[in-house]
């Protein structure tokens, strides 16, 4: 009897819980002019248990399934004349008490701890309507369609995938490089929101700590193009500076997750880089005095660089299982090297994988730190031959300045 009074208390709380979000929506209404309110959505979540209750202890599924048609073609009838008298269209309280009466009679005989955070789900997704429009109204087909483009590629292409290596090097697992692919637009998405939801900016502080989530070398190239096109080197070139920052921080994220065995070795240089980076380009930032014009976040993502993403991580991948193989992992030093000129991401998920097998941690560390070092001298150059000069002698002394502290602290550290 406790058990069965504790269920049909937690049958009622989540009607209580969905109509105090109906009854506060429509509170301005006079009374008696809805269908149904806090109290009969709360009466309708008891109903539902009650119902439960009766066709458990009389052993038959009928009497539920008999009470549920009866109750939905009662509250339909009602709310038809509802949507009749006010000329409304709209289901969304009908479908609110099928639900609480479903979860209550859930809360009964299934699992109440699911039904009362399935109701308290229902209820935040129904008081966020307005927000839901309006995210809705804001968005074009190019977020859509990346936001279906990465579901696919996590729900339906991951799992298709063969988890095993396919080359005779033991180096090119199929699920793994998609997995770092999802990996990678996922952060790439998450930068695009980020960017979105803060809103267009004067400067460029936002498209540089953003964009740099999806590629500092692309921030930097385009920061150099609008400093030789007249707009304020020094702002740009602190914008490219935390766009390195971010890079290295996104590293650090990405290897956490793969091979979090690599931090300790890892993380100290890179977070003495990064650091530097920082107080570069804020410096640099602060005393520009200057703005760089309003910035709109790109596309979240394309096919095509990530397509080609996933082809050069089974390349530089294959390639690094041959000269291990061949050779010794001291090879994959000169792969990181030649990668990391364009790309920091491929090489350091390259390392990443191998760390604890192939390669020691410490080994692998080390290739990761030869491909942002790569990369940064690659962004440097990158920068003189699309950038100004002021451009260029800024980005470059920020990236001295963090070259010698990881330097620095790899010295200290003995490795």
């Amino acid at each position: 009897m406790d058990e069965l009074m504790f269920r049909l208390a937690v049958a009622l709380a989540i009607g209580l819980v969905v109509g105090v979000e109906r009854g506060w929506r429509e509170r301005t209404d006079p009374p008696g002019s809805r269908t149904a309110g806090v109290r009969t959505y709360a009466l309708c979540g008891l109903l539902g248990g009650v119902s439960a209750a009766l066709a458990q202890a009389l052993q038959s599924p009928a009497v539920l399934i008999a009470a549920s048609l009866g109750f939905t073609a009662v509250f339909s009838v009602f709310k038809y004349r509802e949507m009749v008298k006010d000329r409304d269209f709209g289901i969304t309280g009908l479908v609110a008490a099928l639900l609480v009466f479903a979860l209550g009679a859930l809360a009964v005989v299934g699992d109440a701890a699911a039904a009362s955070a399935a109701a308290i789900a229902a209820t935040g997704l129904l008081a966020a309507r307005e927000r839901l429009h309006g995210l809705l109204a804001r968005l074009t087909w190019v977020e859509l369609r990346s936001a279906l483009v990465l579901l696919s590629m996590t729900v339906i292409v991951l799992p298709l995938l063969p988890d095993r290596t396919i080359d005779p090097f033991d180096s090119i697992n199929p699920r793994q490089i998609w997995l770092f692919m999802v990996l990678t637009a996922t952060i790439s998405f998450a930068g695009y929101v980020a960017v979105k939801v803060a809103g267009p900016e004067k400067g460029i502080l936002i498209s540089a700590l953003g964009g740099a989530l999806v590629s500092s070398t692309a921030v930097t190239v385009a920061f150099a193009r609008r400093a030789a096109a007249g707009e304020p080197a020094a702002l740009l070139a602190g914008g490219a500076a935390l766009a390195a920052m971010v890079s290295l921080l996104r590293v650090m994220v990405i290897c956490m997750v793969v091979a979090p065995g690599l931090l300790a070795t890892l993380a100290p240089p890179a977070l003495a880089a990064a650091l530097a980076f920082a107080v570069a380009g804020g410096v640099m930032v602060r005393n520009s005095g200057g703005t760089a014009g309003e910035t709109e976040p790109g596309n979240p993502f394309d096919l095509g660089p990530l397509a080609a993403f996933a082809l050069m991580f089974g390349v530089v991948s294959g390639i690094s299982g041959l000269l291990l193989d061949k050779v010794g992992p001291q090879s994959l030093y000169l792969v990181s090297a030649v990668a990391g000129i364009m790309d920091v991401d491929v090489p350091s998920l390259n390392a990443a994988r191998l760390a604890g097998g192939a390669l020691t941690f410490q080994g692998a560390a080390l290739a990761i730190l030869i491909a942002i070092g790569m990369n940064a001298l690659g962004r440097v150059g990158f920068a003189a031959a699309a950038g100004s000069a002021g451009f260029t002698w800024r980005l470059g002394a920020a990236t001295a300045a963090a070259v010698g502290a990881a330097a620095a602290v790899l010295a200290v550290a003995g490795l």
